[in-house]
């Protein structure tokens, strides 16, 4: 007979003292397919009661000694889910946006094993749109696109904070970024072949206390988060960097040296346009150069997709939490 599922809810939480309490409380302690819930708050340097409130709902806490970023704070989170030996974890936020009884219904695919990965969706269902700024609607969307672009599947909404992962999903995932977590986790997942689902839901669009410490401002919201995409394709990969900037070099130098060859032959004369010769050797050179760049990038990621396949099987192998140490052929 199978053993009962264990389920981890973690919320990273900065200065949530009028929410945290409430939010656990809501949280589900029975559910279909689970054995056991647990609870555990990462808090992440607040200067309130968050921590002593989260406690005394019953919640493990983990306490960064200043605030690192909510990425870092999902690392966290995940790091614990491992060392517990959960089978699934919930990441929901700590300021009530998402009702935590919906929990319910986001974990069904991964306790079904139709998915290891399963994020609500703000927009999936046009008729559960949030109410929520246009400025945000069409940022999120455009954030969307993008990811759907790179992982060459169509997402309608990235960016949501209320997410499970199956076993599988925690196992393979690895997040750098400081800043957030929900782009990168889908790259990554996405890159690393995993089963991601999106499940339609109604959410409330904005806080109810203070503002958003991720998207009070979307123009730095925007720019970080940019940079967090521009990092994957870097690491990951890097020929649809390079290679594509190589190319663009290659033709721009071709042009302006064909221009060059054409004027001499036309007029027998290097003159007045020997300077299109000297840009597009220019070019060619730096082509040359982006390209011997690319191939070495090429090589770093080849070597860390191995050091990732390395950590996988030492996470995959190491003993859960309370259990005899784990064979090779046990799960």
């Amino acid at each position: 007979m199978p053993r009962p599922l264990r389920l981890l809810v973690m919320l990273p939480a900065l200065n949530e003292a009028a929410t945290i309490g409430a939010v656990l409380a809501r949280v589900p302690r029975r559910l279909d397919g689970i054995g056991e819930v647990l609870l555990l708050v990462v808090d992440d340097g607040s200067t309130d009661d968050t921590a002593a409130l989260a406690l005394a709902a019953g919640a493990a806490v983990i306490r960064h000694g200043h605030n690192l970023g909510v990425g870092v704070a999902l690392q966290t989170g995940l790091a614990e889910a491992l060392r517990l030996g959960v089978d699934l974890a919930v990441n929901i936020d700590s300021d009530g946006q998402f009702a935590p009884e919906d929990i319910a219904r986001l974990i069904v695919p991964v306790v079904e094993g139709a998915a290891d990965f399963v994020t609500a969706s703000r927009f999936l269902d046009p008729s559960l749109l949030p109410d929520m700024p246009r400025v945000k609607i069409l940022g999120n969307w455009g954030m969307a696109r993008i990811v759907s672009l790179l992982v060459g599947r169509r997402f309608a909404d990235v960016s949501c904070g209320f997410r499970c992962y199956g076993r599988e999903a925690m196992l393979r995932l690895v997040l750098l970024g400081k800043f957030t977590y929900t782009q990168e986790s889908f790259l990554a997942l996405s890159q690393k072949g995993l089963r991601l689902h999106e499940m339609p839901m109604r959410v409330r669009g904005e806080r109810e206390f203070g503002k958003s410490r991720i998207a009070n401002n979307l123009w730095k919201y925007a720019w970080r988060t940019l940079g967090i995409l521009f990092g994957f394709v870097r690491d990951y990969s890097p020929g649809l960097l390079f290679n594509n900037l190589t190319l663009l070099l290659a033709l721009a130098s071709a042009g302006f040296g064909g221009f060059f060859f054409w004027h001499r032959w036309s007029t027998g004369a290097f003159t007045p346009h020997i300077w299109a010769g000297f840009v597009g050797a220019y070019l060619f050179g730096l082509a040359l150069l982006v390209f011997g760049l690319g191939q070495i990038a090429l090589m770093v990621a080849r070597l860390r997709s191995v050091q990732e396949q390395q950590l996988y099987l030492a996470r995959r192998y190491l003993p859960r939490l309370g259990e005899p140490s784990a064979g090779p052929h046990d799960d």
